[in-house]
């Protein structure tokens, strides 16, 4: 088997009709030197022919892995267990790449990186306008730790991180929780870099069309609190936890870990804590958060 520095990686379930945009995207990059691995969460549409007849084109390396569906992570997780490159990025299944992303990755590590960072972070564009998504990241910016972005609100939007292999798989697999599906794979990116920081390119490394309707992250977000109270609140104890974190945010992160523990049912929800008198304070508004992610849930569903 060919070992490519770069692989990128898309976790996918019943995304078929958007796939061709993003191999489209790859097969026309300014460099050549990664591979594709797509992982496919038990798809029941055309995903599989689709793929395979990419494969039969021969046009970029790319492997294919076939899953039972399981969720997000549990892509991820496939995807840091056969990865054989000492990078990789995820691009999902209905974003793509600019023409030179792997050629920016792969110049910038060449050039700058060491063992001494978790990998790249870069920007993330809209589709509509090509514009950085929550802005640009401030011009002298050339490493940061990738938690201070949101808990220092240094940068609100959403951006692009390249990781060192055998540092994601270091912390690999994510566990879960039967039943819930919605466990977010960042878990396992916060335990990397609150240790280590990130080079930064003040580069559009993916373009971003944000889905809408009832499969859009965004328009589910309240059900996926109600679908996966266990797993939410297994992220934010991680959260209270991060040598990055400030009182702030470890107060946020209590009142969600409260509620996610209300609606859990979990009865140990404060000895589990490991914030305890912080997570007591925060229970009236936890309890009120419960209520209110309840109430959207019934307006959205």
């Amino acid at each position: 088997m060919n070992t490519y520095p770069l692989t990128v990686f898309t976790p996918t379930y019943n995304r078929a009709h958007l796939l061709r945009r993003l191999y489209e995207s790859l097969v026309t990059q300014t460099c050549r030197d990664f591979e594709w691995l797509v992982i496919d969460d038990g798809s029941t549409d055309f995903t599989r022919s689709l793929v395979e007849s990419f494969m039969r084109e021969g046009r970029i390396p790319i492997r294919y892995i076939h899953k039972e569906n399981g969720g997000l992570y549990t892509g991820y997780n496939t995807a840091y267990a056969n990865i054989t490159s000492e990078l990789c990025v995820c691009i999902d299944s209905d974003d793509f790449m600019p023409a030179d992303a792997v050629e920016i990755i792969l110049d910038t590590w060449r050039t700058r990186g060491s063992d001494r960072y978790a990998g790249i972070l870069g920007l993330d564009c809209d589709i509509n306008t090509m514009e950085p998504i929550g802005g640009p990241l401030p011009e002298s910016m050339t490493e940061c730790w990738f938690p201070d972005l949101n808990i220092r609100r240094i940068h609100r939007g959403d951006t692009k991180q390249v990781m060192r292999t055998e540092l994601m798989r270091a912390v690999a697999p994510q566990t879960g929780f039967e039943g819930e599906k919605n466990f977010n794979p960042v878990y396992m990116l916060l335990q990397v870099t609150d240790r280590l920081p990130m080079l930064v390119v003040h580069e559009c490394l993916c373009i971003v069309d944000y889905q809408t309707g009832a499969d859009s992250m965004s328009a589910s977000i309240f059900r996926q609190y109600l679908d996966s109270p266990r797993s939410f609140a297994k992220l934010r104890i991680l959260e209270m936890t991060l040598s990055r974190s400030t009182p702030l945010n470890n107060l946020r992160c209590a009142i969600h870990y409260v509620s996610s523990s209300i609606i859990a049912g979990n009865r140990g929800w404060l000895k589990a804590s490991p914030r305890p008198f912080l997570t007591l304070l925060a229970y009236p508004a936890g309890w009120l958060l419960t209520r209110y992610i309840r109430r959207r849930a019934r307006q959205l569903s």
